[in-house]
């Protein structure tokens, strides 16, 4: 990236405070400013570093109000955040013009293969997989019989997609996703061996979903698992059979969610968060970290935490008790002693 400090802000259509004609080349935190660079404000705790930062220029909420005299320009803009990302959607996306099909990579002669995709070197493209206009497949990711991709996905290196499975437009898997293993489905015989039950079911994702690396949804039993529109998975997320995802639901890394659970739209689920099989999670509800939600939550936009999970606000109040709790033992075996005591005196 090469721009100007006021080319920017006309891009944004913002409002520059300072020098338009300084040069940007780069993106930085604002803690680790430099000159050259563009820089972003957005949250107030990192106020402080406004006033040192060493970055050419730095977006502002159009609302914000200096405590201090600012080295760098100014760029007023509505959100910063959001304008911050624009930016770096549109200046910082290395894989835009990858096209063509490298050599070593395989592609069945029953693929369907659309227009400006990009397939890399030991990538394995199965017979009737169909993909879609202005996909990036990266090396060493399979796409299995079947396969239907839609358009403007990106697959990065070793992304496993198996037989059947169905992706919508505009998602991204992260490098290792695994999509459509078999579910967890064993049955238990007499012998208390187990005999494996087929997974004939497929994994559906719908339009604009991310997958960060090493997740994995399983295929369903029956039927599909369905991740819905605008889902966001994080790293090492693991989805089992038959569950359902809604929309625009996110979910941080180590997460797992057990067979044919439903969880609903607009969910926040921290880390390392666990749902049990076959509940339903109303919409909208929020989960701290490390909670263990054992049944189906009914009521929406509700905030849940610990283990097992409970309202947010009990929650809160139940682990202050339990780190008092070895000074309230203290405190109820002194006064059981003091109570011997005196039931001996009235006794003697």
């Amino acid at each position: 990236m090469q721009i100007t400090v006021g080319e920017i802000a006309k891009l944004l259509k913002g409002d520059l405070e300072g020098e338009g004609s300084a040069l940007l080349s780069k993106v930085a935190k604002i803690e680790e400013g430099e000159l050259g660079a563009l820089s972003f404000l957005a949250n107030n705790k990192y106020e402080p570093f406004l006033y040192e930062t060493q970055s050419t220029a730095v977006l502002v909420n159009r609302d914000f109000v200096p405590s201090a005299p600012v080295k760098a320009a100014l760029i007023r803009v509505d959100d910063a955040y959001a304008a911050f990302t624009f930016l770096l959607e549109k200046f910082a996306n290395r894989t835009a013009s990858k096209q063509g099909i490298e050599n070593g990579a395989f592609v069945s002669s029953k693929a369907k293969v659309g227009a400006n995709v990009y397939i890399g070197s030991t990538a394995y493209i199965d017979e009737y997989a169909s993909i879609a206009d202005d996909c990036k497949i990266f090396p060493q990711v399979y796409i299995g019989e079947n396969v239907k991709l839609g358009k403007n996905c990106i697959l990065y290196p070793g992304v496993k997609i198996y037989h059947d499975c169905v992706i919508g437009d505009n998602c991204i898997f992260h490098a290792g996703v695994v999509i459509g293993s078999d579910g967890f489905g064993f049955a238990p015989l007499a012998d208390r061996s187990y005999k494996k039950i087929p997974q004939t079911g497929n994994v559906i994702i719908e339009d604009d979903v991310e997958i960060g690396a090493n997740a994995t949804i399983d295929r369903a039993t029956m039927g599909s698992t369905i991740i819905r529109k605008g889902v966001k998975l994080d790293n090492l997320v693991q989805i089992a059979h038959n569950v359902e995802i809604g929309e625009h639901t996110v979910m941080a890394s180590q997460t797992g969610v057990a067979g044919s659970t439903k969880i609903g739209k607009y969910c926040v689920v921290a880390g390392q968060v666990g749902f049990a099989g076959h509940i339903t999670i109303a919409d909208g509800s929020t989960f701290g970290a490390q909670s263990g939600v054992p049944g189906s939550i009914k009521k929406e936009n509700e905030k849940w935490f610990g283990y097992p999970a409970i309202e947010y606000s009990k929650s809160i109040r139940a682990y202050a008790l339990i780190k008092n709790l070895p000074d309230l033992d203290k405190r109820l075996f002194a006064l059981e002693k003091l109570v011997q005591q005196l039931t001996k005196d009235i006794t003697s």
